[in-house]
């Protein structure tokens, strides 16, 4: 029994389910799906990579034999799974889930219904009796697979410690008496066991194989000027070459952030209308995947230029965007053979220094629009920008933002970090100031939850040295305090090899 049921069971001795656990159960429900949809996504590339052996003469005979075990692995654990996902939905609709009349919600809070269709339905123990069946039809694909995760499979099917010992039989323990939303999160762990089951089975076979393969079958010519605005005398160059890259790998990439999708042959094309006179620039992530199956990624800078009418250029050293909690550098180029130390600038919302020699930092609060004056003495020009909030940080332990990590990588961490990806400025930190961490899988026969305060695992330490091939790692409710406030992150799951 996860460690939380025992806060449920101790609550329905007053026959009342506290908000506060509904909400932890759906915190861990959905930290689980997280790490469960990871695994699927590197399932696939492995799957991609078992067909490109297979086609390769150099790894063709072994390709033949243990790609069919993966693929067997893969449909026992998809029939094993669908069939746990039909019993969530089942419980859903039986406790008010009506999505046909646009009603999504259900009764999270319902004891009878778990007990009536898994406990009092028998449905329980068929789920126990597949349960046992997957297990060792899953070991019987191949000795060598048995003689591997006879003992790892993250497959527990042990009986669980009870409070009430009335409820003697497996299904009764995990499931009489449970609300609905206990009973569906219990029903994902199980789901993520499986598909953890598969991946270490999968890239077992393929390890026996060879590396993860990405084969680059198609060529793309690239091109690319040094600017996009001279003047007489200066050097104008164009970058030339053939790149390539994998169906199966396409890079992805973002511009400022935002994320641009690519065209038929692989490439993004993003399309802008010139604005206000000025200096841009725009910060491009392409993030591909290497031959070896690992991730890579490079990021660039690509600047332009706006020229104004009156001669008077106005920038942000970063881009027409002014953030809110940060000192915003600008830059304000002479026109009409008036010098940098003749500009005056001011804000309509704000405040704006002068540093001299054109170059000013502007502060400012309030998202929305900022209109910006300059003159030189002689003639005026406003600029408008954009003000807007400093990005939510992404999470990262070590190098990595969830996925398959090794035991001892993951061990030797000290703790979660906020990183800002494909940010323009420089040196902006957000600090993690507390979180949760969940355990599952090898290593930990029971559930196990924890609140973090800070960004270390110190707390957490005896938990993590538990680990195994095969446990799952998952961290939600990550917090992080930084330019604007504070902010809540999306959760990272990690699959421990």
């Amino acid at each position: 029994m996860i460690n939380l049921m025992y806060l449920v069971l101790t609550a329905l001795l007053a026959l009342n389910v506290s908000s506060e656990i509904l909400n932890a159960f759906r915190t861990v429900n959905n930290s689980l799906n997280n790490a469960t949809a990871t695994i699927d996504q590197k399932n696939q590339t492995l799957f991609t990579s078992l067909q490109e052996k297979l086609k390769d003469p150099k790894s063709h005979d072994l390709a033949v034999i243990w790609a069919p075990k993966a693929e067997q692995a893969k449909q026992y654990s998809d029939e094993m799974y669908d069939y746990i996902a039909n019993i969530k939905l089942r419980l859903k609709e039986r406790s008010g889930y009506h999505p046909e009349k646009g009603d999504t919600t259900f009764r999270e809070d319902d004891v009878d219904v778990p007990t009536k269709i898994l406990d009092d339905g028998k449905v329980g123990d068929t789920l126990y009796q597949k349960l046992v069946a997957y297990k060792k039809n899953i070991l019987t694909i191949d000795p060598a697979i048995n003689a591997q995760f006879q003992n790892t499979l993250p497959i527990d099917l042990s009986m669980p410690k009870v409070e009430d010992k009335s409820n003697r039989t497996w299904a009764a323990a995990y499931f009489r008496m449970t609300p609905t939303i206990a009973a569906i999160t219990i029903l994902s762990k199980f789901q993520n066991d499986i598909k953890n089951s598969e991946a270490q089975v999968v890239e077992f076979c393929h390890n026996k194989i060879g590396q993860v393969q990405v084969v680059y079958d198609e060529f793309q010519a690239l091109a690319s000027a040094n600017t996009q605005y001279l003047l007489p005398g200066q050097e104008f160059t164009i970058s030339a070459g053939v790149g390539a890259f994998s169906k199966n790998a396409k890079p992805t990439i973002t511009i400022d952030g935002a994320s641009i999708p690519l065209n038929a042959n692989g490439m993004a094309e993003y399309k802008t209308t010139a604005g206000s006179p000025g200096n841009y620039s725009k910060k491009v992530n392409i993030s591909f995947l290497k031959p070896d199956g690992t991730r890579a990624s490079l990021v660039k800078d690509i600047q332009y230029t706006v020229g104004s009418p009156t001669g008077i250029t106005v920038s942000a050293d970063a881009t027409r965007v002014l953030y809110i909690g940060l000192d915003n550098p600008i830059s304000v180029g002479g026109g009409n053979g008036r010098g940098a130390e003749n500009m005056h600038a001011s804000l309509s919302q704000g405040s704006i220094i002068s540093e001299g020699h054109g170059r000013f930092v502007a502060r400012v609060s309030t998202p929305g629009t900022v209109k910006m004056r300059v003159s030189d003495g002689k003639s005026e020009t406003s600029v408008d920008f954009r003000v807007k909030t400093v990005p939510t940080p992404i999470a990262m332990v070590g190098g990595s933002k969830g996925g398959r990590m090794r035991v001892n990588d993951f061990k030797a961490q000290a703790g979660v970090r906020a990183e800002l990806e494909d940010f323009i400025f420089e040196g902006v930190r957000f600090t993690v100031t507390g979180y949760t961490m969940t355990f599952a899988g090898a290593g930990y026969p029971e559930f196990m939850h924890k609140v973090v305060n800070g960004n270390s695992f110190s707390s957490v330490r005896d938990l993590i040295e538990r680990a195994k091939p095969g446990s799952t790692i998952t961290i939600d409710e990550i917090r992080a305090s930084g330019p604007g406030g504070s902010r809540l992150l999306a959760p990272i799951a990690f699959n421990l090899f």
